[in-house]
């Protein structure tokens, strides 16, 4: 079940989330706050992710490259996979009920969008985007944990979070590009073509350097936050150098390494800079 709902994956969003938290408290949050934050984490993305697996099963049983996941292979049953969505999702509730007035509120929101994600292949190459839409909600879901209202600084990251999500979401699905034309699924590159794809991705992660920078100056962050950025922005030099629309070999590296070195850079010198 945890291959299933992809636990590791959790270092995408959730140190953006910590980030954020942190920023917004202008220091440590009370371990109350801090405590319900991870749980609500967890509870969104395992409804999403074993939403993702019952929308996605037969797809998934076509594609040579994803047959062997659980519920494809009998594994897990849809049953258990829908126990694990609504456990998932009265999680996240509760957890934004147990915040503030206004995470409750947007907790419907937030997870209608995660949710209704595991559709959008099917009919639109924005998918991507919806993607990091989805990831992006952790920032802003945070600093309302933490502050109880929405500002712009968290806006900015989110968006800065949604566009690297986007970029190496749609290098991932470099993967699935002759899959996608034959099924007829939405992708980027099924779209577009991979060279092409690859250059949205580029200008995407670009966008995001961008944002964080602009996140940084308005938020007054100090020299360490942008020594930060400045790592994310060579992992996501190097994501980009080693993926090729003639050679998608390293398609994993880019996707998982890479990109869990971004995530976890810039939680540590937010942490650092916020914290010393």
């Amino acid at each position: 079940m945890l291959e299933m709902i992809k636990f590791e994956h959790t270092v995408f969003a959730l140190p953006f989330a910590l980030s954020s938290a942190l920023v917004a408290a202008a220091g440590l949050p009370d371990w109350r706050t801090l405590g319900w934050i991870l749980v609500a984490m967890v509870g969104a993305r395992s409804a999403a992710m074993a939403f993702n697996r019952i929308a996605d099963s037969q797809l998934d049983a076509l594609n040579p490259r994803t047959a062997d996941r659980a519920i494809p292979r009998g594994l897990v049953s849809h049953a258990t996979a829908w126990v694990i969505v609504l456990a998932g999702s009265a999680i996240l509730i509760l957890s934004a009920y147990m915040l503030n007035p206004l995470a409750f509120a947007l907790s419907p929101v937030a997870l209608l969008a995660v949710v209704g994600y595991s559709y959008s292949k099917r009919f639109t190459s924005l998918s991507h985007v919806w993607l990091g839409l989805c990831l992006g909600i952790a920032p802003i879901g945070a600093w309302i944990a933490v502050r109880g209202e929405i500002d712009l600084p968290p806006i900015v990251l989110s968006a800065a979070v949604a566009l690297w999500t986007a970029g190496f979401d749609i290098i991932y699905s470099l993967q699935d590009i002759d899959f996608d034309r034959k099924i007829g699924l939405f992708s980027l590159p099924a779209r577009i073509g991979a060279g092409w794809s690859l250059v949205v991705s580029r200008l995407f992660h670009v966008a995001a350097v961008t944002l964080l920078v602009w996140f940084g100056i308005m938020c007054a962050m100090g020299t360490l936050y942008y020594v930060g950025v400045a790592l994310a922005a060579l992992c996501l030099f190097y994501e980009q150098s080693i993926v090729s629309a003639d050679d998608i070999s390293r398609v994993n590296s880019a996707f998982f390494t890479a990109n869990g070195l971004v995530s976890m850079a810039m939680l540590v010198f937010v942490a650092t800079d916020v914290l010393i």
